[in-house]
């Protein structure tokens, strides 16, 4: 199940570093989840990004987690999504969500 928790639309970034920051935690989570995010460039489609290696499962307090995402020279998102997916079934809280432009 992918959960969309914000869209925000036409941000003024181009040739920069994204991140998608959140802390998760599970109870008695049978799969994984994790940080997605998606960027729609105008005239090349949607695009996404997410670290697999950084996920949580089965009984885990509070931990950080961070999705980059470059952009290059003369892109311009117009739409940026984040999102958390849940592949299995348990408990997942989340909190501090944060996009940041690093770079």
């Amino acid at each position: 199940r992918v959960v969309r928790l914000f869209e925000v639309t036409g941000p003024d970034i181009s040739q920069a570093l994204l991140a998608y920051r959140a802390s998760l935690k599970s109870e008695g989570l049978v799969g994984r989840a994790y940080l997605e995010m998606w960027c729609r460039l105008p005239g090349r489609g949607e695009f996404f990004s997410r670290v697999l290696d950084q996920t949580v499962s089965g009984t885990v307090g509070w931990s950080s987690f961070q999705v980059p995402f470059r952009l290059k020279k003369d892109q311009r998102p117009d739409l940026v999504k984040l999102n958390v997916v849940v592949e299995g079934r348990g408990k997942l809280w989340i909190k501090d969500v944060e996009l940041l432009k690093l770079r």
